[in-house]
């Protein structure tokens, strides 16, 4: 799997490192210059300085108008336009040390440099910007990290500082599809990152790019390679998509509202990333952009999509979720007040699900067996969006349950003791009533949703039962037990390569309750499920939500039983196991439990939250 990505990018840059004169490796960074213009041919970056340099995502550069020449002293390389004086000052200077990079542009009159940019084909890595994206071009302002999934991360700053910005772009494909439809991925997928370069107004322009490894715990943890994955890929998680300035799936991809309170959870624990600059600011811009009318997937009209008519039940509930981490963490009491009724409107929304008063959110889609028709015209209640989730979803209504309890805390320290008293309220109502609803004496767990004809649909979901345990909705003599009855089941059907993440079920959903009939999205033909078992949604592999079944055994005690899970993944993300694709075109995101890839976004950053669980370990 790692070798096909690896070899693709060292075949296609063999001819590169011909001339070692333009070449500086050093353990954390690989570099190789254009000598015809300011540019790089390869950049690789490894923050733990382990000479892990093999893959350079960089794309070529773009045909220069202007030749220009290359000349090094040591580690200092200087391009000056041809047929420019070598005594003259160069317009592009770059200067290298073992984890630092110095950049430095002159103009001295006449045509002004070139501005470098850094393209980088995402197919192979989903480079991104993190920081400060205020500005409606899409631009990134300094200081900011440019991470490279996988792989490492440079912390950029400018001088002069002040109205410092990079450039940045993505794209996907041309032509979106609508979410949750597995595209091919193009030639032409990139992102980039522009440095601009000298100019009159500012003659002289410099940039420094320092190789920063970010992450949480103790020091120990750099002491033992099980979690290099860990201590390499904290950030995965975060990438900001510069069209819609906000957290997305990745760079290129789409936002998902219901997806916030993933990133928020690993930011409330990140270091800062830069002096004035932390992971929560990038939580806060984006609940920002949807207080000020963003819709994301999962929110009602998305893209004019007629599959989405109504908000996702788990919409709301993320975004309060995020909200709260955010004003815990960040202790925002200006933000709390400026947002709190853009806020309670959200919470407003959420509680308008539950009409009847009865405890319970509610999807309009009934979720009965063999409601959703032949072709995919309504898109279930949550992030399994696949999956027939419908009616009273025990997933969403957990999320509820704790966005509840968040939105308590916010009234309060906003001073609104009654809407306070409200939120406890309907918090402990949910709670009273959602163990009995959903819990399945046959098979001794938590079904998945309880359809409008008040059938329980149980597939033995791995990530329902935990999120319920970890949020406290599960009575303390039942937890284990229930924790029992899924290890077993999922020694039964012999899943044991954690390596690739969990399965989202542990044994087929039948065609009746599964909403997308295409076997490439997990749909079959076989009334049973089983012909699309293990592909994607169905039963397929992932590291999305593997955080809450780890979460849930640390909680319970089960040390050995979580080390057993979280060890190989944490291996296979230090692997790279996650991100691009295979020969099939299909990418890693999702794998069938021999590790045949079934996912369609190149880089799905919702299974890095389960990095988390090292904390809890």
């Amino acid at each position: 799997m790692i070798f096909f990505v690896a070899m693709i990018s060292l075949a296609a840059g063999a001819a590169n490192f011909q001339d070692k004169a333009f070449h500086y490796e050093s353990a954390f960074m690989r570099i190789e210059l254009a000598p015809d213009q300011p540019a790089f041919l390869a950049l690789a970056v490894d923050s733990l300085g382990k000479n892990e340099l093999r893959l350079s995502a960089l794309r070529p550069p773009a045909r220069s108008v202007e030749t220009y020449h290359l000349t090094h002293v040591g580690s200092t390389y200087e391009y000056r336009a041809s047929g420019t004086p070598s005594r003259t000052q160069p317009e592009w200077s770059f200067t290298f040390s073992a984890q630092r990079i110095h950049l430095r542009s002159h103009f001295a009159g006449g045509n002004p440099p070139p501005p470098l940019v850094l393209s980088f084909n995402s197919y192979l890595n989903h480079a991104t910007l993190l920081g400060d994206m205020n500005n409606e071009d899409g631009s990134v302002r300094l200081p900011a990290l440019l991470h490279l999934p996988d792989q490492g991360t440079f912390r950029i700053t400018a001088r002069p500082a002040k109205e410092a910005k990079l450039g940045y772009e993505a794209l996907r494909y041309s032509e979106s599809p609508s979410p949750g439809s597995p595209p091919s991925a193009k030639e032409g997928d990139y992102v980039k990152v522009t440095f601009s370069a000298a100019s009159a107004a500012t003659p002289d322009v410099e940039y420094s790019l320092e190789v920063v490894a970010i992450y949480p715990g103790p020091p120990e943890l750099a002491l033992d390679p099980r979690f290099d994955g860990f201590r390499r890929n904290w950030l995965n998680i975060f990438q900001l998509n510069p069209q819609l300035r906000a957290l997305a799936n990745n760079a290129s991809s789409d936002a998902c509202a219901f997806t916030l309170f993933e990133y928020s959870s690993i930011a409330e624990r990140t270091p800062p990333l830069a002096p004035g600059l932390t992971a929560l600011d990038m939580i806060r811009q984006t609940l920002d952009r949807y207080l000020s009318g963003m819709k994301g997937y999962g929110m009602a009209g998305y893209r004019d999509d007629p599959k989405t008519p109504y908000d996702f039940l788990d919409t709301y509930p993320s975004l309060l979720i995020a909200a709260s981490d955010y004003v815990r963490g960040s202790k925002d009491g200006a933000w709390l007040t400026k947002n709190y009724a853009g806020l309670k409107g959200w919470a407003s929304k959420m509680l308008a699900m539950d009409p009847e008063g009865s405890g319970l959110i509610k999807y309009p889609a009934s979720g009965n067996s063999g409601s959703w028709p032949e072709e995919l015209v309504l898109r279930p209640a949550n992030w399994w969006d696949d999956v027939g989730f419908g009616h009273e979803d025990a997933y969403s209504n957990a999320l509820a349950y704790h966005a509840l309890l968040g939105m308590t805390e916010m009234a309060r320290r906003a001073g609104r003791l009654e809407d306070a008293q409200v939120y406890a309220s309907r918090a402990q109502k949910i709670r009273a009533v959602y163990f009995n609803t959903f819990y399945n004496p046959a098979t001794g767990v938590l079904a998945g949703w309880r359809s409008a004809d008040g059938k329980l649909h149980d597939y033995y979901f791995l990530f329902v039962n935990s999120v319920a345990i970890v949020y406290g909705l599960v009575p303390p003599d039942k937890a284990n037990q229930i924790m029992d009855r899924l290890l077993a089941k999922m020694n039964e059907v012999g899943y044991t390569n954690f390596e690739y993440g969990l399965p989202g079920n542990l044994i087929p959903i039948r065609r009746e309750d599964y909403a997308h009939h295409l076997l490439s999205s997990g749909g079959g033909e076989k009334e049973d499920g089983s012909d699309g078992f293990q592909i994607y949604q169905n039963g397929g592999a992932t590291a999305s939500f593997a955080y809450f079944t780890l979460q849930a055994l640390y909680q319970l005690g089960r040390r050995k039983e979580a080390d057993g899970i979280l060890f190989p993944l944490l291996r296979g993300f230090e692997e790279g196991g996650f991100q691009g694709s295979g020969p099939n075109g299909k990418s890693f995101d999702w794998k069938a439990w021999d590790g045949t890839p079934h996912g369609y976004e190149g880089m799905l950053v919702d299974g890095y939250q389960a990095l988390l669980a090292v904390l809890s370990r």
